[in-house]
């Protein structure tokens, strides 16, 4: 199943493996206003490929950056998760590294200063930096976080080592599997990293992707889906090493590393403990990945099927969740207007906007109270405990959830 696909974006080999294709889709986050839904939609090819050399998955097509984060829609505030997630790994990391006044946090991909604003309420000083310009805005008008608004590689992290500004911690949230150049900004990582400071790395763990059928996290942002083999290769090409790894919850299924320079730290057991792990489970192997295509195929029959029997019964349906994954779910499963009457969102930003491919309308969550449709599919699955929590009055009143991934089940 080889074609004249692009070398990979890590180690540069020839020959890497198509092992899934989910069409040509729309961007996932370019959500429509009114005005656009009668103008053509810029669709791209989604495949996903394996390397054989390195073991890093990745899609094929690289849409422009500028295309995808210079106007973003995306806030981490808006989830709850998120900031107790970023609160509590902020206070640990401030005492574990004994972080004071004359340290400095940087984040790239900072968002909207969700995580940095933990540090600066401590009294640690901060740097984010952000391409989107919407997004950098908020940051420095509604937290004062300081926040370059740029895209960052070698070169701003060799600019910032020159200035004086290195960190002591270079904090990198799901932002590694949207860059097409790994080798630029692990550089930049490299170059802007104090000696004794650590790198800290979140990002979607490869290993969940697979095992949960995760597919609907495939989409044009995520070039890259990452293992620990894969990260370990890619960090140790430039001078860094992985110290210490440990899987959280957090997106379905991440992974949280430590990185930092090789003399400074050796890994711990829990790196080899993984490695070895992902040896046994196949990380190496193209069927692997072949399989899960398979089962996605399967998740696609079983939910399908689900709709159109609540929707012959004459029950009406909405979803829950804006997101990217959500795009990715509805268009490759081809459901549209004629099964969902609409979707909600807590973000403003994205309410009164409308899904990219399938156009449904989005809404305020109080929607659902209002109308009272008889099921929520709910796309945001990841934010699944904190999302029935909030609408426990929709489910007072006879409201009930699908949750289609891993496979298809009420709530």
């Amino acid at each position: 199943m080889t074609s004249a696909l692009p070398a990979c974006r890590s180690c540069g080999a020839e020959g890497l493996e198509l092992v899934l294709s989910l069409g040509r889709t729309p961007l996932a986050n370019a959500l429509l206003t009114r005005e656009q839904l009668t103008e053509p939609e810029a669709r791209y090819p989604l495949d996903l490929a394996f390397c054989p050399a390195c073991t890093l998955v990745q899609i094929t097509e690289t849409v422009p950056p500028a295309k995808l984060f210079s106007d973003y829609l995306y806030f981490s505030s808006f989830s709850d998760t998120m900031l107790r997630h970023a609160e509590a790994l902020v206070t640990r990391l401030i005492a574990e590294r004994h972080l004071g006044p004359e340290s400095l946090a940087i984040e790239i991909a900072s968002n909207d200063g969700y995580l940095l604003q933990y540090y600066q309420r401590a009294g640690v000083p901060v740097l984010g930096i952000e391409p989107a310009a919407n997004i950098a805005r908020v940051a420095v008008a509604e937290r004062g976080v300081p926040t370059l608004c740029e895209f960052f590689g070698h070169r701003t992290g060799e600019r910032l080592r020159a200035e004086g500004q290195t960190a002591d911690v270079l904090h990198a949230h799901n932002v590694l599997a949207h860059v097409a150049d790994l080798n630029d900004f692990v550089s930049g990582m490299r170059a802007v990293l104090k000696r004794t400071g650590v790198v800290v790395v979140e990002a979607p763990y490869l290993r969940d992707l697979i095992d949960r059928c995760e597919f609907d996290t495939i989409y044009h942002e995520h070039l890259c889906y990452f293992s620990v083999t894969a990260l370990d290769r890619l960090f140790r090409r430039h001078g860094l090493q992985v110290q210490d790894v440990e899987r959280v919850a957090i997106h379905g299924g991440s992974l949280r590393l430590a990185v930092g320079i090789p003399e400074q730290a050796a890994p711990t057991a829990a790196v080899g403990t993984l490695l070895a792990e992902e040896a046994g489970w196949g990380v190496g192997r193209v069927g692997t990945y072949r399989d899960f295509g398979v089962r996605v195929e399967a998740l696609k029959a079983s939910l399908t099927s689900t709709l159109a029997g609540l929707k012959r019964r004459g029950d009406r349906i909405a979803a829950y969740g804006a997101a990217a994954k959500g795009s990715t779910l509805l268009n490759y499963f081809g459901i549209g207007r004629e099964t969902l009457d609409f979707v909600v969102d807590r973000s403003p930003h994205k309410q009164g906007r409308f899904m990219p491919g399938v156009h449904i309308p989005i809404y305020a969550p109080e929607r659902l109270v209002e109308e009272m449709p008889d099921h929520v599919l709910l796309l945001t699955w990841n934010f699944a405990d904190e999302i029935l929590a909030q609408q426990a009055v929709y489910r007072k009143l006879g409201g009930r959830f699908i949750i289609p991934v891993p496979e298809v089940k009420a709530a």
